[in-house]
């Protein structure tokens, strides 16, 4: 069933007129027609079921609307700290992340970063990241995106979660540990992935200090996007709702 997301507040029943973005993607790119079952959420866990009543122009009314709120998100609450890379490896981050049940990701800036983001930039990549996201939760189901934090400079981020109870970890080819010998968190996790050169000596050794745990996933050096990937998905197998 196609899926939408529109900004809140959502409306319990009755109808409800789909915005641009959403009505121009069901009208010119899915080719919907009246009559059509949908689904709408507004990205803070609320989703409503409905049919097409109305497609007039660039106006597209659902109607008929019944609020189910199914709950789809990992029982796990997990921040990604992902240091900046290329825009098409963040913008698959960003999206397998979020399928991944991610809660929050926070963009770094590491001494090894490809790329470098100015304040006006910034800004332009943090919407252009939420677009992404918001994409991956009409495709997943989910109804709640997460969060995209501003980039931080990792040195200047780091010294701000010194004193966060989270379990910390950050994946390093050189970690002796692996994921699946530690204790289940009981509370948030920070997983902390270094760009295309990985992190400098400085920058991991500043993460131990802070309380990052180093882990390696498997005998074989991963590129950071399959790292970030890889780590997401051994924590819900081992943790979350893949079991």
């Amino acid at each position: 069933m196609p899926r939408f997301y529109c900004p809140p507040p959502l409306p319990q029943s009755g109808s409800f007129e789909l915005p641009a973005d959403a009505a121009h993607h069901a009208s010119r790119v899915l080719r919907l027609r009246e009559s059509d079952e949908v689904q709408i959420f507004d990205g803070n866990g609320h989703e409503c079921h409905g049919i097409i009543s109305e497609m007039a122009g660039k106006r597209v009314v659902v109607g008929n609307l019944n609020t189910a709120n199914t709950n789809r998100e990992s029982p796990l609450h997990i921040t990604l700290a992902q240091a900046l890379s290329s825009s098409e490896k963040m913008d698959w981050v960003i999206q397998k992340a979020t399928e991944l049940g991610v809660t929050e990701i926070q963009p770094l800036a590491t001494e090894r970063s490809v790329a470098r983001l100015s304040d006006e930039r910034a800004e332009k990549r943090i919407a252009h990241w939420r677009q992404v996201a918001i994409a991956a939760c009409e495709q997943c189901g989910r109804n709640v995106l997460p969060l995209i934090h501003a980039p931080l400079d990792i040195m200047a981020w780091l010294q701000q979660t010194r004193i966060a109870p989270d379990t910390k970890f950050i994946l390093l080819p050189e970690g002796a540990s692996s994921l699946s010998s530690q204790n289940k968190p009981l509370g948030k996790i920070t997983l902390l992935i270094g760009a295309e050169g990985g992190f400098s000596r400085a920058e991991s050794e500043s993460a131990q200090l802070c309380g990052f745990t180093p882990i390696r996933m498997g005998a074989r050096v991963l590129r950071t996007e399959t790292a970030a990937v890889t780590g997401l998905a051994a924590m819900q197998t081992l943790w979350g709702d893949f079991q």
